[in-house]
């Protein structure tokens, strides 16, 4: 049973304040209101247990993929990212992807139309670390779609599980970068580093390429534009275009340290040219990878690092990426004990941040923005379902640098449901805290009101610990309570 802590400085001031009421005034609030409408209010707070757990993977779909290697400050491990992606194809485009075969202006010995140039872009929008490091990737070409309508984790990977194709001419190629290409002149940079342009990295498909049936084009582009012609039913979305001509590629980190890039989309860039009324046009088709068609990121970071933080119980932890979460107990039955009947008006809780060092580790990272509380139940659900907040199940709160707190105001309706809850399981009265990403949107293009489009794992390496856990030595976690009570009758 949870210590109960009575709020007897209230007790009194409640009490102080009636006794200076005169006979005329002191039941002025009720005189306001029917007999059947009057309350009294109470209020309580409640111990709160938690406990650092480890996330052995997390969904691995966001509106960003992954790309780069980090090493962790706090535990000294390296964490890597990779990813696959699918490209989308508009349907209502379909039939007009490329200009009329006759029109193509390269042709190849038998007069088959040809692709001028093809590449691969990667678009970043952020990242984390140095983006003048030097690191190397290798973009596979998959051989076969990897399944939809499946929940992909962080540690699923393509390659191991057999989706990248193997033969000798698959496309298999190494790129050398660095984020910031200080090779652009400084007009271009400077858009970039003020977030009004995108940092790209580009990479040619312009070798030739044999396809799996051995038929051999003078690049990847060609591949494409004459699959579309042959077989336009091969374009009709983006479903048969991955199962019938582009199945994906793989980009995997092979080399370097010291960034992790946020990519926004990955596109398949195809240059042609045609005639049109005695003039040559230059042409650009581009598919992009997109929330529509299938992405995934894998998260290869130091387990036993991991669970060496997990274990520390002085506090509790909220590490990403695929690291740790924070489960929280809530005294659910001591809460409504003697308020069966009752309202609850209000349930707040504060984690606070520890901003000493502990004796794992003597850094101090950045913290994670955002948290979301969900019923530990629900934890994989939730994301896999695609769901958002709602302020009954799961909730969101924010970090206050100037308190060093996240705070959840109200989790009443928390409260309520899981007291009502008829089947209770080992976890009924459970909560999760998790780092996430929001992504929001306006409710019309004219409204300067947001709501929110998506709820994802944080990806980046954030940390944080917050005073909790089983050994802790500071104030314990709290959680402050209001009830309301109906008075039936006159006073």
């Amino acid at each position: 049973m949870m210590k109960k802590l009575f709020m007897a400085g209230i007790a009194m001031l409640t009490a102080v304040a009636i006794s200076s009421c005169d006979k005329d005034t002191q039941n002025l609030g009720n005189s306001l209101t029917s007999s059947v409408d009057r309350f009294t209010i109470a209020a309580d707070t409640f111990y709160v247990e938690s406990q650092s757990i480890v996330a052995d993977s997390i969904l691995g779909r966001s509106v960003y993929s992954y790309l780069g290697r980090l090493k962790d400050p706090e535990t000294g491990s390296y964490i890597t990212s990779d990813y696959m992606t699918q490209f989308h194809l508009l349907e209502k485009i379909s039939n007009l992807l490329f200009a009329k075969r006759d029109s193509i202006s390269n042709r190849d010995a038998d007069n088959n139309p040809q692709a001028d140039s093809c590449f691969i872009d990667i678009v970043v929008d952020g990242f984390q670390g140095d983006s003048l490091a030097a690191m190397k990737l290798t973009m596979k070409e998959l051989g076969t779609p990897v399944k939809d309508g499946i929940h992909y984790y962080s540690n699923f990977s393509p390659e191991e599980k057999g989706y990248v194709r193997n033969d000798q001419a698959a496309i298999n190629i190494d790129k050398v970068y660095s984020l910031t290409d200080l090779t652009l002149p400084d007009s271009i940079l400077n858009l970039r580093y003020k977030g009004t342009n995108y940092n790209t990295i580009r990479i040619p498909l312009n070798e030739p390429y044999t396809d799996k049936e051995g038929k051999q084009y003078n690049n990847y582009g060609t591949y494409v534009m004459q699959k579309y012609y042959e077989h336009p039913e091969y374009f009709k979305n983006s479903l048969t275009f991955t199962n019938h001509v582009c199945p994906g590629f793989y980009f995997k980190t092979t080399g370097g340290l010291g960034i992790v890039s946020e990519v926004l989309t990955t596109q398949l860039n195809i240059y042609s040219s045609y005639r049109s009324y005695g003039k040559t046009i230059n042409h650009q088709r581009t598919f992009s990878g997109s929330e529509e068609v299938l992405q995934t990121t894998l998260i290869s970071n130091d387990k036993p690092s991991i669970e060496q933080l997990a274990n520390d119980d002085k506090c509790t932890y909220l590490k990403t990426p695929a690291g740790i979460f924070t489960e929280v107990t809530l005294p659910i039955d001591d809460i409504m004990d003697g308020h069966e009947n009752d309202t609850i008006t209000q349930a707040k809780i504060v984690f606070h941040r520890m901003n000493d060092f502990s004796s794992i580790s003597d850094i101090i990272m950045d913290e994670p923005n955002t948290l979301l509380m969900i019923e530990r139940d629900s934890l994989y659900t939730f994301f896999e379902n695609r769901n958002v907040p709602n302020n009954i199940s799961s909730y969101l709160a924010y970090f206050s640098k100037s308190y060093n707190t996240y705070t959840f105001n109200n989790i009443s309706n928390l409260v309520t449901r899981m007291y009502k809850r008829t089947n209770r399981t080992a976890n009924w009265n459970k909560v999760v805290l998790v780092p996430v990403e929001v992504t929001t949107t306006n409710a019309t293009s004219s409204s300067s009101t947001t709501s929110i489009a998506n709820i994802d794992h944080q990806m980046l390496i954030t940390s944080i610990r917050l005073v909790g856990g089983k050994g802790n030595e500071h104030e314990p976690v709290r959680i402050s309570v209001t009830y309301s009570k109906p008075i039936n009758g006159n006073l």
